[in-house]
């Protein structure tokens, strides 16, 4: 018997491997609960539905409220502008001491009174729970969640402590010299050691003794739907210092003022929400939360904690999200899938796959090239088999199987990323791509024909009359396929990892159901390009 019939005759052996017989194969790689679907799908996106009723009340009201609270906010910013103009007077806009003495004496009272006025004359009626802790008990505020950009008023009612902001915001007219007064931590874009020393200046204040004001920060870093809290950003727990969480809420009938990555746009949400004859707001300053020793010596273990303690406290789950999923979103979105195709829960992708933004960015290129063209931008068992230029299989089912997580018939782009990482990329190491180039080498000439290819192919995934002329031309430059051309297309194509070590799985079932005596593996043959030697079958599986 030829290497060709052997091949043959060891898949036909193996139960379910042949057409007509084959049942559905046992999962190969547990499941995690690690790896669930968060419980809140797209905390970016918020979309407020009005009624005809409700339109109807807001155009009648928004002609008389809105210019009357547009010229009563310009009026009350008018008024704080001389006061934040004495304040920071002779300061650089990056101060290197904190602003103290007369003028901090007389301006810090009476901004904080315009504050107030100024969230007042836009219809805001706030209610305060909980009492704010003094700079010794707390450097830092951590406030959440974080919806949108009237969020600013939990800094009014914290008494002004400074900010996390960006450069650029200082330079507006106006609106920069009111942010310079709260002494802002700047953040620059264009300096590549602007986080570092970001971090650096929040430890600095938080641990000058009061010297700085309090620092408030926004940890999840984006704005959400509330439906959720995202990742906090371990910045403001860094310092290892006591910190008071910060709720905030606006239990409205009609939302006006959530400002996610889809949805109003800032003007729109200006309007709806002057639009209102008032907007509820609840701050709630929770106890001080102060870290234990492996707290402070873990500052994501910090803010875990706190983060789970304000969840429990708004009744809301938590997420993995973070800011780097809306930047995935956007891109899915230029990619011409709907943006909620984007998100994969960052945080625990990258930390559990070790996979960083770049390469979570080219899968997303991958996933777009396959699923741009099905509804909803999801990959279904069609377009996953015209992908991969192989037909539909028992074989094939049982990969798309490993893929599509939650068992509803399609793959999304998270669901791509995970099996990339778990199912293909550890088989796809160098030893069983050469191990897997020897068994489709069947004449050991060191390079693989069209028909030995074929025949492999057609016994591993149990389709006696399967063309894969297609699939060939891709991987061979000319008649035939060399060592390092079949390497280079394994590694750009993890998704075929499985399909090599298939064939692998069905020799050692196979060896294993013959008796002990006489007992004799089909040879691989000593590959002239890759001569390593390999015992048994190797078959490299990682448990997700």
């Amino acid at each position: 018997m030829n290497r060709c019939a052997e091949a043959a005759a060891v898949a036909a052996t193996v139960p379910g491997a042949g057409v007509g017989n084959a049942g559905p194969r046992p999962p190969m790689v547990p499941r995690q609960a690690s790896f669930f679907p968060p419980p809140v799908p797209n905390p970016f996106v918020q979309q407020t539905r009005m009624g005809a009723a409700r339109r109807i009340q807001s155009f009648f009201l928004g002609i008389i409220l809105v210019p009357v609270r547009a010229l009563l906010l310009a009026l009350v910013l008018l008024l704080a502008w001389p006061f934040a103009a004495i304040s920071t007077i002779c300061c650089p806009e990056k101060l290197t001491h904190p602003i103290t003495g007369w003028r901090r004496k007389i301006t810090q009272p009476i901004l904080k009174l315009l504050g107030r006025a100024m969230f007042l004359s836009m219809g805001f009626a706030v209610s305060v729970k909980g009492k704010v802790a003094s700079p010794a008990e707390a450097p830092i505020f951590v406030v959440a969640p974080h919806s949108t950009f009237f969020d600013g008023i939990a800094c009014v009612v914290a008494g002004l402590p400074s900010m996390v902001s960006r450069n650029e915001n200082v330079q507006v007219p106006l609106v920069g010299r009111l942010l310079r007064a709260l002494q802002p931590v700047l953040v620059s874009r264009v300096d590549p050691d602007s986080r570092k020393n970001t971090i650096n200046e929040i430890i600095r204040r938080a641990t000058s003794g009061g010297v700085w004001p309090q620092i408030l920060v926004f940890p999840e870093g984006t704005c959400t739907n509330r439906s959720c809290l995202i990742t906090f950003k371990p910045g403001a727990f860094i310092p290892g210092v006591p910190v008071q969480p910060v709720l905030l809420r606006y239990p409205n009938e009609l939302d006006t003022v959530t400002w996610t990555w889809q949805g109003y746009t800032f003007i729109q949400l200006c309007v709806l929400t002057f639009c209102q004859p008032f907007t509820r707001v609840e701050v709630e300053f929770m106890p001080v939360q102060v870290p234990n020793d492996e707290e402070k010596r873990d500052p994501i273990l910090f803010a875990g904690r706190v983060r789970n303690l304000m969840a429990e406290a708004l009744g809301i789950p938590v997420t993995d999200h973070t800011y780097e999923d809306c930047r995935l979103m956007i891109s899915a979105g230029q990619l011409t899938l709907p943006m909620e195709a984007g998100l994969v829960e960052f945080t625990k992708i990258s930390r559990k796959l070790k996979l960083d933004w770049d390469g979570i960015r080219k899968h997303l290129d991958e996933y777009a090239a396959i699923a741009s063209s099905s509804k909803g931008g999801r990959i279904g068992i069609e377009e996953f088999a015209e992908y991969l230029k192989l037909p539909v299989s028992d074989v094939l089912r049982q990969l798309f199987t490993l893929f599509d997580r939650n068992h509803d018939g399609s793959i999304d782009f998270r669901e791509y990323v995970i099996g990339l990482a778990v199912l293909c990329n550890p088989a796809n190491t160098e030893e069983i791509i050469q191990v897997a180039f020897k068994l489709f080498d069947l004449d050991e000439d060191g390079y693989i024909s069209e028909d030995e290819f074929s025949t492999i192919l057609q016994a591993s995934l149990g389709v006696p009359d399967l063309d894969v002329s297609g699939l060939f031309k891709e991987i061979a430059q000319g008649d035939s396929v060399s060592y390092e051309e079949f390497k280079s297309f394994a590694l750009k194509h993890p998704e075929y990892a499985r399909i090599f070590t298939t064939y692998l799985d069905l020799q050692a079932g196979y060896v294993f159901s013959l008796p002990e005596q006489g007992q004799a593996a089909p040879s691989i043959a000593s590959n002239k390009v890759s001569p390593e030697n390999h015992d048994g079958s190797p078959s490299d599986k990682k448990d997700d």
